[in-house]
């Protein structure tokens, strides 16, 4: 089951917890000590650290506790410095600008499924809350869990100490390499995989899962995913039908800027196409996809579209705007 909210809200940094090296979690409550509202496995919520600059975060911590919700950070020197600020500059007490939850890399454990979780690095974040519900519905799982080191691997010691059977770590300086041509390299019936982390762990699983059902495979990426030239490369119109507006977006500019220039009212966060939060519902034309949050069949269908990224294949778009 997936869900969105857009509702923000002020929460306050109740906890601050080393969780590996480079990795800190951030416990957040209501300032008023009132539940949040509930989320499910694979949510995602997005932290305002200023105007203009928002990250997205997965919630790590109970599902069934709502008086908090749990993050997990990464220290990341380069890039756009969002983790810095929260490593560096937030402390216990202070509080901070909430968007959320989001979902979309939904788990549901369904009977008679076998779930196999594979993650690398930070990417453990959204798989724990699965493997938790999956344990819980007394799903058939393991986990694959990959990183430079275990003192790296947040979760890693808690998760192998309560499912020695079901865990298997893969270390890197300890030579254990993750196998994943034993692991996925033939179709399992009946068996689901979710896997997060790295682009290259991502796209390794992708191509060892190229003969399964298409179905089989849920992903989430950190980094958006590369594309070559669209297939549209000239000007297309855009109707914003709520609006009645009509718009031409150019080459080199996306659906949203041209949408939001408009006056069109879309939220946006990332503008690279891995949140999900420009989705936008297609009333008619063809879409050329290039998220990086759709499943494959949510691609095929096109019953919406993420306009900070993937464009019209054709001349014209209708959008729910």
């Amino acid at each position: 089951m997936s869900f969105f909210s857009d509702v923000e809200r002020d929460l306050v940094v109740d906890a601050r917890t080393e969780l590996a090296q480079g990795v800190v979690a951030l416990d957040l409550v209501a300032h008023n000590g009132r539940d949040l509202p509930a989320w499910t496995p694979g949510s995602h919520v997005d932290v305002v650290l200023a105007p203009g600059t928002e990250r997205q975060y997965s919630l790590c911590g109970n599902e069934d506790d709502r008086s908090r919700w749990r993050i997990a950070v990464l220290r990341e020197d380069a890039g756009r410095g969002g983790s810095l600020a929260l490593h560096d500059d937030v402390r216990v007490g202070q509080r901070l600008r909430v968007r959320g939850p989001r979902n979309h890399f939904g788990f549901t454990a369904a009977a008679g499924t076998a779930y196999r979780f594979v993650a690398g690095g930070i990417g453990i974040t959204p798989l724990r809350a699965m493997v938790l519900r999956a344990h819980a519905a007394g799903a058939e799982w393991t986990l694959d869990y990959a990183g430079r080191s275990r003192a790296t691997m947040a979760f890693a010691g808690e998760l192998a100490t309560a499912y020695p059977e079901r865990v298997r770590l893969h270390p890197a300086d300890e030579g254990r390499r993750l196998d994943l041509d034993a692991l996925l390299g033939e179709p399992q019936p009946g068996t689901e995989v979710y896997a997060c982390g790295p682009a290259r762990l991502v796209d390794a699983v992708e191509q060892r899962m190229a003969g399964w059902p298409a179905t089989a495979l849920h992903v989430e990426r950190f980094t958006a995913k590369e594309f070559g030239e669209p297939v549209w490369p000239g000007p297309f119109e855009v109707e914003l039908a709520l609006t009645g507006a009509t718009v031409t977006v150019e080459p080199g500019e996306s659906v949203l800027e041209a949408a939001l220039a408009a006056g069109a009212v879309v939220l946006s966060s990332c503008r690279v196409g891995t949140c999900g939060t420009c989705e936008t519902p297609v009333l008619e034309g063809d879409v050329e996809h290039r998220d990086s949050v759709l499943t494959l069949a949510e691609q095929a269908d096109s019953a919406v579209m993420m306009v900070c990224v993937s464009r019209s294949a054709g001349p014209r778009l209708v959008l729910d705007l």
